[in-house]
């Protein structure tokens, strides 16, 4: 362990003592013992998720005197809702989805914004005639919605179209089934999953899979609609009276990021351990996805994790003033203050680059995977 963790787990760890008067409560880790924390996943281990695996698997989390549990999702899993009920230290949730939910009272943090850029994308076959949002009027338009849908339909008001009026609205399951069989012209699809999944199927009229200038991909990126997705979230009200938490949160963080430095530097071997925590992605797809997530976060602008006013005000913006198929909006209001801080990330990032570790990824290249049939 390096000699300021040692004093960091120290001073936390006699903290914890002199606010409970005496030996630590039940529950709490006996003294030299580590600190157990729980994350909160927003769906199932998959490469999306790959920094935290490879800082369990690494020791990162270890190095700052933390016992890390990952918990996944399932279909009905509202992370900040197990974060808000104490049943999880830290979430991973996107940051429009979790807006709302702080607009109904619950308090909690953006403390790391992992994600710099937004991975959704439209996707539509050539001869669709579908090149950019404008060109979605008249069109079948899928949309998965659960709070995913601000996007593309910022895009679309930009773009003057009256949804659902000038459009055909179609409910979109999590995967290509209704894109591939015709039933929708633009279909949802994030560039680390379904857009592969169009990639791993074969093309009946020529035996062979599909290929990208098969294509037309409208990436909210490019039109000024993209929102901040992936980030870390911790309870507000923690961070505000419990010392220990808040000591936990810079070493939880740091650990973190030093995951995705990792990944950045060791693609293949990332995509393996997250397998290896019971990913059941085929191999080429999970080497995609990690190469697609690494885009997403890799070069990044102010460090990795730091949240960049600019990138959360255009959130905020969109989630503000985009209404739905139903007419509303994410939030009425600005979030409150207390709805990010760089506070965390700064002193995690200082200590990473006192440790030799890049944080900006400037040199960062992707690689160019190979889909199989499938994934496999």
């Amino acid at each position: 362990m390096h000699g300021k963790n040692v004093l960091r787990a120290a001073l936390g760890l006699a903290t914890a003592v002199a606010l409970a008067g005496c030996a630590p409560a039940a529950g709490e880790p006996e003294p030299g013992a580590a600190t157990p924390v729980v994350l909160q996943l927003q769906w199932v281990a998959q490469a999306q998720f790959a920094g935290y695996y490879a800082a369990v698997d690494q020791g990162y989390y270890a190095d700052e005197g933390l016992d890390v549990t990952i918990q996944e999702a399932g279909t009905d899993t509202v992370p900040i809702d197990v974060l808000a009920a104490g049943d999880a230290d830290y979430a991973i949730s996107w940051v429009p989805k979790v807006l709302g939910s702080i607009e109904q009272g619950t308090a909690v943090t953006n403390v790391a914004q992992v994600f710099e850029r937004s991975g959704t994308l439209q996707v539509a076959f050539k001869d669709a005639g579908i090149t950019e949002p404008a060109d979605l009027a008249g069109k079948k338009v899928g949309s998965w919605g659960y709070g995913n849908e601000w996007e593309l339909f910022a895009g679309m008001q930009d773009a003057g179209i009256q949804t659902p009026d000038d459009i055909e609205l179609v409910q979109q399951a999590f995967d290509m089934n209704g894109f591939l069989a015709g039933d929708i012209d633009a279909a949802q699809a994030m560039t680390y999953n379904e857009y592969a999944q169009i990639l791993e199927t074969v093309n009946p009229e020529t035996g062979e899979l599909y290929q990208p200038e098969d294509l037309e991909v409208i990436d909210w990126n490019d039109h000024g609609t993209a929102m901040l997705q992936d980030a870390i979230w911790a309870d507000a009200g923690r961070l505000a009276d419990d010392e220990v938490y808040a000591e936990t949160t810079v070493g939880f963080v740091k650990a973190s990021l030093r995951g995705w430095a990792y990944v950045r530097d060791n693609p293949e071997e990332a995509a393996a351990i997250v397998t290896a925590a019971g990913s059941t992605l085929g191999a080429s797809h999970q080497l995609w996805q990690t190469n697609e997530v690494n885009k997403l976060i890799w070069p990044s602008t102010s460090g990795i994790g730091t949240i960049n006013a600019d990138q959360w005000d255009q959130t905020v913006e969109i989630a503000m003033g985009t209404r739905n198929e139903t007419g509303a909006t994410v939030i009425s209001a600005e979030p409150p203050e207390t709805a990010y801080t760089n506070e965390y990330v700064e002193q995690a990032l200082a200590e990473l680059a006192e440790e030799g570790v890049d944080t900006q990824g400037e040199e960062f290249e992707a690689l160019d995977v190979q889909l199989t049939e499938g994934g496999s």
